[in-house]
């Protein structure tokens, strides 16, 4: 044993001793949610098959160390963060108990401790974390005797290799180790300052996920130093302008599914069958031999990265993407893309897209505010104009509402309304409905996030996580019936006991013919609306969905048997995806509705297309002749008549596919009918592999079976006519020549002889135009100014 650890044995030897008297004279000891075994052991995490995707090394992150080996401004960063006054006091702080009872009083319950290091050492050594008027007093008292038995070396020593620093991070020396890759020697002040700053919410203030609140909570330690003297404010100034610089894992300890993994880690840090606080239940997680088994697919997780690196193939330039898909009959999540890269290194690579980026849901929302309609009575045939612009008097000034594009709607029913987007539409409908009721019924089928209840929510101003957004889309798969996400089934201790096991809960949420309304509009989403690059040739439902100023994009939809999230967009904050920054403007019915295609049909590759239980079908498109009086209609008759001349031009709608992977493209368009060829053309703005352009043109109406012809990038940027205005002849012959083009050179004044004379000997005029695309060999004329 070395001295660190036997400081520390004799230290837990004394304080357990003290709290068995202490505990036989007034206090008694709650029993254990679950046990934790003497010796640490690693704890498992399983994937559905039972394949292990990795292992909680207990071992690799605990190491003990003497106070000696922890450099004195390490010790210092952390007594100013957690205890200003341990070197002078004599156990308990009375000052930080007084500050702690006025909080406690104005809270009405014991929410502030004002805890000592040694109390601190004492609550987690022995006693446990519950926050009760006994347990303090116990904790105060054993902290008191403590400090009259060992020095303050001996207590911070102990402290400093029982304390949780995160990540599975017992101690200084595997924090050290964990989040910078350096023995605790090595530290400096600000990763000292850094590591400090951990102790008090390690969950919060993890720099892997959340680098600004580390950084933050960084500032406020070493302010607190400099405060008590220990850097001055200048050096404190200084180092909190410096970056973090994390430790890149290795190699080795990649695995599969990690986003995932993380979630995993968080229900168990979270739940209160594995212990009463979190220091408890981390400890059983990273110490305590736990086997847990989860519900990731592994199939499926391979398919559903594939498809997001097959659509955003740049992984220095394209935005960033999420998926979650779930069994909506179980809600067993399968599949979890939270990021390009966990293993990556990065500051922000272990931030969760999937469960913690919460973006405007954009139009992906609608379908949520159509069930609430149904629910309160409204009928699909209900009928609203949907002009290409309106204003709306809501409470606090005017609401602008615009359709995508300027389109002109007419007049829709709820199916047309909801196939199409249309944006005015929806913002009378959820006048309507009520904007609490809409934000009630999000709630009530699966959106943990918060939600305002205002009318912009129908058009995706609230921001939710594409958790949530499966979530809510499982309950119209499930026939209004939700289950809970799922990531664990079950939890076994060292020894095979079972320590939790998931009972499902399912909750209907919904009616049943409300959710089987939503999922036939839907259908036709995807058949007929935006949604159309989704089509997976068996029938599925789903909603496009568009932020504003294309920052973000969704495509949400499911099977039967899958319901799938899948958001895009630039997770360092609202960038809009539209060129040069992407190589297309990005909405929700392009990249999204792309990866949702793409994983989805190879997802259900092997599994059998079944059609949705469903009532009576609506109609694909509205009646001409629908009633003007009906008591569901929000226009009068002579809106409804004009909207009942409108003829549709016979033939099929070509999907604009411009910026698709070549693939994709063709199956899509053959799909719907087309004959497609493809021409291989050099291009500037796209990679080589997807659509450039096409004839016709996207969104064009043309006679089912015509020819669409793709011209597909090969790599080979375009050969473009050099810029040569202003340079003199000789140079401007050299620049074309060596372009690959004959040049014809004709000197000839421009019409401006003042301009002739300052540019006298230059070129003035090119044809083609400068950077006008041409093919090498082509003759480029030239004009130049006399010289004089």
């Amino acid at each position: 044993m070395n001295a660190a650890a036997a400081t520390r044995s004799r230290v837990v030897a004394a304080v357990a001793a003290l709290s068995m008297l202490a505990a036989g004279c007034a206090y008694t000891t709650p029993e254990l949610h679950a046990s934790i075994p003497p010796n640490s052991e690693a704890s498992t995490i399983l994937a559905a098959n039972g394949t292990e995707l990795t292992t909680l090394h207990a071992g690799e992150n605990r190491t003990e160390i003497t106070l000696d080996e922890v450099p004195e401004h390490v010790q210092n960063a952390i007594v100013a963060a957690e205890d200003r006054r341990f070197w002078t006091h004599i156990g308990i702080d009375v000052r930080g108990i007084l500050r702690a009872l006025r909080r406690n009083v104005d809270e009405g319950a014991v929410v502030e401790g004002g805890s000592t290091i040694t109390q601190q050492f004492v609550k987690n050594a022995i006693i446990g974390s519950d926050r009760t008027l006994d347990r303090k007093i116990e904790e105060a008292s054993l902290a008191i005797q403590v400090e009259r038995q060992f020095t303050k070396e001996e207590i911070l020593e102990s402290y400093l290799n029982t304390i949780y620093f995160g990540a599975g991070a017992y101690g200084i020396e595997a924090a050290a180790q964990i989040y910078f890759g350096i023995p605790a020697a090595d530290l400096d002040i600000a990763q000292g300052a850094l590591l400090a700053g951990l102790i008090k919410a390690p969950s919060t203030y993890d720099p892997f996920v959340n680098a600004e609140g580390a950084i933050e909570r960084r500032t406020f330690v070493l302010d607190a130093m400099a405060d008590e003297g220990y850097i001055s404010a200048d050096e404190a100034e200084q180092l909190a302008q410096t970056d973090i610089v994390l430790a890149t894992p290795d190699p080795e300890s990649t695995y599969d599914g990690a986003y995932f993994v993380e979630e995993v880690k968080r229900f168990i840090l979270e739940h209160p069958a594995f212990g009463r606080t979190y220091e408890e239940r981390a400890r059983l997680l990273f110490t305590g031999g736990l086997t847990i088994e989860t519900t990731l697919d592994l199939r499926l997780q391979a398919l559903a990265e594939a498809s997001m690196e097959r659509v955003l193939v740049d992984p220095f330039d394209d935005p960033d993407g999420a998926l979650v898909a779930m069994d909506p009959a179980t809600g067993q999540v399968k599949a979890m893309v939270g990021g390009r890269d966990f293993f990556d290194g990065g500051p922000q690579s272990k931030f969760n897209l999937a469960t913690q980026g919460q973006r405007p849901s954009g139009s992906s929302f609608k379908p949520i505010v159509l069930a609430a309609a149904l629910e309160e009575g409204m009928e699909l045939s209900t009928r609203y104009s949907a002009p290409a612009h309106m204003d709306i008097e809501v409470t606090g000034g005017t609401w602008e509402v615009e359709n995508y594009g300027g389109t002109e709607g007419g007049v829709v029913d709820l199916v047309d309304a909801t196939v199409n987007s249309y944006n005015t539409a929806y913002a009378q409908l959820v006048m309507d409905v009520g904007a609490a009721d809409a934000v009630r019924v999000a709630a009530g089928i699966g959106i943990d996030s918060p939600l305002m209840a205002v009318p912009s929510a129908v058009l995706g101003a609230n921001d939710v996580s594409p958790l949530d957004m499966a979530s809510a889309y499982s309950s119209f798969a499930n026939r209004g019936v939700h289950n809970d996400p799922v990531f664990v089934t079950r939890v076994l201790g060292p020894d095979g006991e079972v320590i939790y096991q998931h009972a499902p809960s399912p909750l209907r949420v919904l009616e049943r013919e409300t959710a089987d309304q939503v999922t036939q509009v839907l259908q036709q989403v995807i058949s007929r609306g935006t949604g159309v690059r989704a089509r997976i040739g068996r029938p599925a439902a789903g909603k496009t969905g568009t932020g504003q100023n294309w920052a973000d994009a969704w495509f949400v939809g499911y099977t039967p048997e899958l319901v799938t999230s899948v958001w895009v967009g630039f997770a360092e904050g609202q960038v809009p995806m539209v060129p040069p920054t992407t190589r297309i403007r990005v909405t929700g019915g392009t990249w999204p509705a792309e990866v949702w295609q793409m994983f989805m049909t190879s997802a259900l590759a092997e599994t059998p297309a079944s059609d949705f239980e469903l009532g009576d079908p609506i109609e694909d498109e509205p009646s001409a002749d629908d009633s003007a009086g009906d008591s569901q209609d929000r226009v009068d008759a002579g809106d409804d008549a004009a909207a009942a001349d409108e003829v549709v031009a016979p033939g099929e709608l070509v999907s604009d596919v411009v910026g698709m992977r070549s693939d994709l493209a063709s199956d899509i368009l053959t799909r719907a009918g087309f004959v497609v060829s493809t021409e291989s053309v050099p291009d500037d703005q796209y990679p080589p592999g997807v659509v450039a352009s096409m004839k016709p043109s996207g969104e064009s109406i043309v006679p089912s079976g015509s020819e669409v012809v793709l011209y597909v990038a090969n790599g080979q940027k375009v050969r473009r006519v050099p810029d040569v205005l202003g340079e003199g002849v000789e140079a401007a012959t050299a620049m074309v020549l060596g372009a690959g083009y004959e040049v014809e050179i004709v000197v000839e004044a421009e019409d401006n002889p003042e301009a002739a004379e300052i540019r006298a000997g230059q070129v003035w005029k090119v044809d083609p135009g400068t950077h006008s695309p041409l093919e090498p060999g082509q003759t480029v004329t030239i004009w130049a100014n006399p010289a004089l």
